[in-house]
């Protein structure tokens, strides 16, 4: 592999299965044993703040349960390594990118210890459980809300995910299904000449569209991909 100068990375729900962490939607339609509609829309929130709330405090104790991986710790390697430009974008909300080490890191989709208040805006590290009281710490008087973008909403920093696209030598995509937009549409973002991997358990449905396909366990791929980079 030609040493890049410029690279962007997509993670996805398949880089924290590993750790224990469910992916993101089974294919019979429910997300966690719930319907994605009643939990994860804007229209669930207003219709049932009480059903979302108390879902979300859920998979927010989850975390306590599992640890960063050795792909986690790998892209963390890399970052602290490289001499290159690295931007990590992951889908995930979880904090295990966190944990491992990644500094240089945008959550595309929100991040689950995190709240927001909907009358100010400011946004609140948020790691115990959230409730219809819930005030915000910084106005005090407006409800709070999961920092999580729910479906219908715009993903988070997308500006500056396609600018660092569209200057990449290298994008690689980590764990991810292919069903999510805007995301899988990013490797169709990147300018000619980018060189593109996907690293995944079993190809994705936009696999085609990379110049290279890896299957197997991102535990196993990761840190070996780390090292080819590392190594020139």
């Amino acid at each position: 592999m030609t040493t890049p100068t410029r690279l962007v990375i997509l993670t996805g729900a398949g880089i924290s299965a590993e750790s224990g962490l469910r992916t993101f939607r089974a294919a019979d339609g429910l997300w966690e044993q719930h319907r994605v509609q009643d939990v994860a829309t804007p229209e669930a929130f207003h219709r049932d703040p009480a059903l979302v709330h108390r879902f979300y405090n859920e998979r927010r104790r989850s975390l306590a349960s599992v640890q960063p991986n050795a792909a986690h710790l790998a892209l963390a390697r890399l970052e602290r390594e490289w001499r290159g430009d690295l931007l990590l974008v992951t889908q995930n909300v979880d904090d295990l990118h966190d944990r491992a080490g990644s500094g240089n890191l945008l959550h595309m989709h929100g991040e689950l210890l995190k709240g927001r208040c909907l009358a100010c805006g400011t946004i609140q590290a948020w790691p115990g459980d959230m409730d219809t009281a819930s005030r915000c710490p910084a106005c005090g008087r407006g409800p709070m809300r999961p920092h999580i973008v729910w479906f219908g909403e715009l993903p988070l920093e997308m500006e500056r995910i396609y600018r660092a696209l569209e200057r990449c030598d290298l994008f690689v995509a980590i764990g991810t299904s292919g069903l999510v937009y805007p995301a899988a549409g990013f490797v169709a973002a990147t300018a000619p000449g980018t060189r593109t991997l996907e690293l995944n358990l079993e190809s994705s449905l936009v696999a085609s569209s990379f110049q290279e396909a890896r299957t197997g366990l991102a535990t196993n791929l990761v840190p070996a991909f780390v090292s080819e980079v590392l190594s020139g």
